[in-house]
């Protein structure tokens, strides 16, 4: 069954995905390969010893106009927009009033505009959310005529620089406009695996031009969702709607690194997002609960929903992401822990089909983050 008649939208590399022998699932309303014909596994260690190519055009791509963008976007998050050099990009998450997380995404300060992604399946609530807030004073846009694509892996810097000579010298969140194989688009030295990498966005219609450039390299393979998910998950990195959701704050998301002090208390510009009274309030109170890193002993991969007991059998959490670790070599999770069960070295069972599976809470991420910070 296609993606049309299913109602699922499509990327403007479906065909190319087609062509490659991908398996198609549905993802956040996409039609989205989750594998190749490699399989889950050796796209995996591919991108971790060489380069892997992601379509991650799934996402949503956002521009913001106006002298007072930066102003204006810190009244929605939590971060130090102001403050953001011109070719850099930072994380962020979108706060509700109670302190919860409506999602994560990536500001760019482009010099004349600021440029946002966010998460494919929360980019329409999105864009209502910046457009009630933001306008007229700021025009939020749509760039849907856009893809992103994702190189990532230890030779992604080597093959990059081949086809885009202008990117010689970005390091880790700087951002450049700049043409990739004669393309013109713009990239940031970023990604969601763990390894340093580039994110690409450039015109829809010339997305697969660019995919088979990249392709044509030696070091580059096509890698799925399959593989994306296993490797951001070593990587420590949480998934909206697993690790985050609108009932957890930053603070139990153990992201409280990405609010500057600037906005904390204290700070020159504290608090004025939704939610700062909760969420400064943790800062110094603490929570809870805590997401934390677990890491298996047996080959048994717990997953997602699984229960978390204490050593005198009570339940004191619950997994939120969790499978073996191709490159860990043991089975990983994250899960949400009561704060006294969080310290590292805690020994925890998950409850997997009914039946006990050993877990020690360790530090994230799972496998070194290999980022070029320059």
């Amino acid at each position: 069954m296609s993606a049309v008649e299913t109602g699922l939208a499509r990327t403007p590399l479906h065909d190319l995905h087609l062509e490659l022998g991908a398996r198609m699932v549905p993802f956040a309303g996409y039609s989205m390969p989750v594998q190749y014909p490699a399989g889950v596994l050796k796209e995996h260690q591919h991108t971790r010893s060489a380069a892997g190519l992601f379509d991650v055009s799934h996402m949503g791509q956002v521009r913001l106009d106006g002298a007072q963008a930066a102003a204006a976007l810190e009244t929605l998050v939590p971060v130090d927009v102001l403050g953001l050099p011109a070719g850099r990009q930072r994380y962020a998450v979108f706060t509700n009033d109670a302190g919860g997380i409506l999602d994560d995404l990536m500001i760019v300060n482009a010099g004349d505009h600021l440029f946002l992604v966010v998460n494919a399946a929360c980019k329409a609530q999105d864009l209502a959310h910046l457009r009630a807030r933001l306008e007229p004073a700021v025009t939020v846009t749509e760039l849907a005529d856009r893809a992103l694509l994702a190189l990532q892996g230890p030779a992604a810097a080597e093959v990059f620089l081949r086809l885009a000579p202008a990117a010689a010298g970005m390091k880790f969140m700087d951002f450049r406009t700049l043409e990739v194989a004669g393309i013109p688009g713009f990239a940031s030295r970023s990604g969601y695996t763990g390894e340093d990498g580039f994110e690409i966005s450039v015109p829809a219609a010339r997305a697969v031009e660019l995919a088979r450039a990249l392709l044509a390299e030696p070091e580059v393979a096509p890698i799925g969702l399959g593989a994306r998910d296993s490797l951001r998950l070593e990587a420590g990195l949480c998934l909206y709607g697993h690790e985050l959701d609108p009932t957890t704050t930053p603070i139990e998301a153990a992201i409280g690194w990405a609010i500057q002090k600037v906005r904390r208390t204290g700070g020159a510009r504290a608090g004025g997002f939704p939610g700062a009274d909760t969420i400064l309030a943790q800062f110094d109170a603490g929570t809870a609960r805590l997401r934390a890193g677990l890491a298996g002993s047996t080959r048994a991969p717990v997953r997602e929903g699984a229960p978390l007991l204490d050593a005198g059998g009570r339940e004191v959490g619950c997994v939120t992401s969790g499978s073996f670790g191709p490159s860990a070599g043991q089975p990983v999770a994250m899960a949400y822990v009561e704060t006294a069960s969080a310290a590292p070295g805690t020994e925890l069972s998950a409850l997997v089909r009914g039946r006990p599976v050993p877990m020690t809470v360790t530090t994230m991420p799972f496998v070194p983050q290999r980022y070029h910070r320059g």
